[in-house]
């Protein structure tokens, strides 16, 4: 297998995942809609830094501790479940405090908007917490590495091309849900949107919170992954 071989086998498979709805789309679209479109690039950036740190650290074998150590796999995972947890009741929490009428008629104050970096954070975060990436990718990348190719720099060419792809698609949510905006920027129409994402993160957490319990080994459909 060459290198060009491996990149292309392993951007189809990435490419197919990225398609596929997670936590990291969801919250990429949430900030598209309901934030500023520099705030959905910061967010879409975080989640690439996180998948950057995924690939580079399961090709010098750091993550292959989650496949060889049950207590690690779960440590990892209750600090991702917390972290859900408290992200989701935070915006449900923030979409009810204001009083119902005048949560429907309020003027949206660009000013208040939350900084790029808060973005970028909680992209990294979503990312780096959630042990599966790290499955993923200490699983997928032994079967994309050439003979001859060091596989930290080939881990880190993978996770690359990953990003693209997510960012690429991160790129075309954005810019779609930016003509939507029109007419979903008001303040009732952006808490349901703060509520329907802080509902699936907490999902999302109580998944990871089920995984992590230690009722035996783990299993494989339980580090299954979904990245983006």
């Amino acid at each position: 297998m060459t290198i060009l071989d491996a990149v292309l086998a392993f951007a189809v498979v990435a490419g197919l995942l990225t398609l596929v709805p997670g936590i990291d789309t969801a919250l990429v679209l949430r900030a598209s809609l309901s934030r500023t479109r520099g705030y959905a690039v910061a967010t879409a950036l975080g989640v690439a830094t996180g998948v950057m740190l995924w690939g580079i650290a399961a090709a010098v074998g750091i993550s292959a501790l989650l496949m060889a150590s049950q207590l690690a796999y779960r440590v990892l995972t209750t600090a991702g479940a917390v972290y859900m947890l408290w992200l989701g009741a935070s915006m449900l929490w923030k979409s009810f405090r204001a009083h119902p009428v005048e949560a429907a008629t309020a003027p949206v104050v660009p000013a208040l908007a939350p900084s790029r970096w808060r973005g970028w954070s909680i992209g990294v975060g979503s990312n780096v917490l959630n042990p599966k990436a790290g499955v993923f990718y200490i699983a997928v990348i032994p079967q994309f590495l050439p003979a001859g190719i060091s596989p930290m720099l080939m881990g880190a060419v993978l996770a690359g091309v990953h990003c693209v792809l997510f960012l690429t698609w991160c790129a075309v949510l954005i810019l779609g849900s930016g003509y939507a905006r029109r007419w979903l920027n008001t303040p009732r129409s952006l808490a349901i949107i703060d509520r329907v994402t802080g509902i699936v993160l907490i999902g999302f957490g109580g998944k990871l919170t089920l995984d992590s319990l230690p009722t035996g080994p783990i299993s494989a459909s339980a580090m299954s992954p979904r990245l983006a």
